[in-house]
């Protein structure tokens, strides 16, 4: 259990860092690209004992994998930055949050984990605690019609994250590659977004600053340490995956909104408090069922 908490420590962290983007005016598309370069170089410099490692990458068996998910970052990223132009952070947050069912599932149905009664309404109530505790306005989510595809397309890309980097786990990546296979990821992402920064200096729309690369880094080391501890979760013994990414998805959203609420005075809604109740019983449901 302690790699789970340290990852969703990790991603609380992260949550922080882009509440202090809003208020510092941080480019987020620069600062997220250079976080995958900080979030690589972690992991090829802390993980890699000689140059062979490096050489070895393209030949191992998790390297397509890794290209694909190293892709899925950045594009879900940007659908996620155009889903918030058009239809708001709430709905970003909920379409997020809420693609915990589709590891979740895949993890029972296709893996054969259990699914007893207490894990049922654990992951129901999960799944309603994460809705109530991302509505930020008492009218709810409004998107338009035709803005619809985009937190669509934010949720599967999402859920196929996470199951993916769940079946690549499963069956490609040893415990001792899990740092090279994490910060492969990020490379890949990082050189994509180096074309997008590009193409953008070849228009005359780049313009880089030090804040931004400031937020690159504090962005990219709880970034890395947030992949790399779910991963090592999810080898945990005694722990099914769909167990695990519950309680990631469900314990990042106690720990936020609590974060919120102390360094932010943030004002929760009735709504949001229903919601961080009914997480914290989800919780115990779920954990409760291994």
């Amino acid at each position: 259990m302690t790699f789970l908490l340290l990852s969703i420590l990790s991603s609380t962290i992260i949550f922080v860092v882009f509440k202090y983007f809003k208020k510092y005016e941080v480019n987020t598309l620069q600062a997220i690209i250079f976080n995958y370069f900080i979030a690589c170089t972690i992991g090829f410099f802390g993980y890699i004992e000689s140059s062979e490692d490096i050489l070895r990458i393209p030949s191992e068996k998790w390297f397509p994998g890794a290209l694909i998910l190293g892709f899925l970052f950045i594009t879900v990223f940007n659908l996620a930055a155009i889903t918030t132009q058009r239809s708001g952070l709430s709905v970003v947050s909920v379409a997020t949050k809420m693609s915990l069912a589709i590891p979740v599932f895949c993890g029972i149905f296709i893996y054969n984990e259990s699914f007893g009664f207490l894990k049922a309404i654990g992951i129901c109530l999960a799944l309603l605690a994460v809705y109530l505790s991302s509505i930020k306005t008492r009218e709810g989510l409004k998107i338009k019609k035709e803005n619809l595809i985009f937190p669509l397309l934010v949720f599967f890309g999402s859920g196929i994250i996470d199951t993916s980097l769940n079946y690549l786990e499963n069956f490609y990546v040893s415990a001792v590659d899990v740092g090279l296979f994490s910060s492969t990821i990020f490379a890949v992402a990082g050189s994509i977004g180096i074309c997008i920064l590009s193409a953008q200096a070849f228009f005359g729309r780049l313009k880089i600053s030090r804040k931004n690369l400031l937020g690159g880094l504090a962005l990219g080391i709880p970034n890395y340490f947030s992949i790399y501890f779910l991963v090592m979760a999810l080898r945990t013994e005694g722990f099914e995956n769909s167990v695990i990414f519950t309680l990631n998805h469900v314990g990042i959203v106690v720990a936020s909104t609590l974060t919120g609420i102390v360094l932010f005075k943030e004002i929760l809604l009735k709504k949001n408090w229903l919601g961080l109740a009914l997480a914290i019983i989800s919780i115990i449901l779920v954990a409760g069922s291994q």
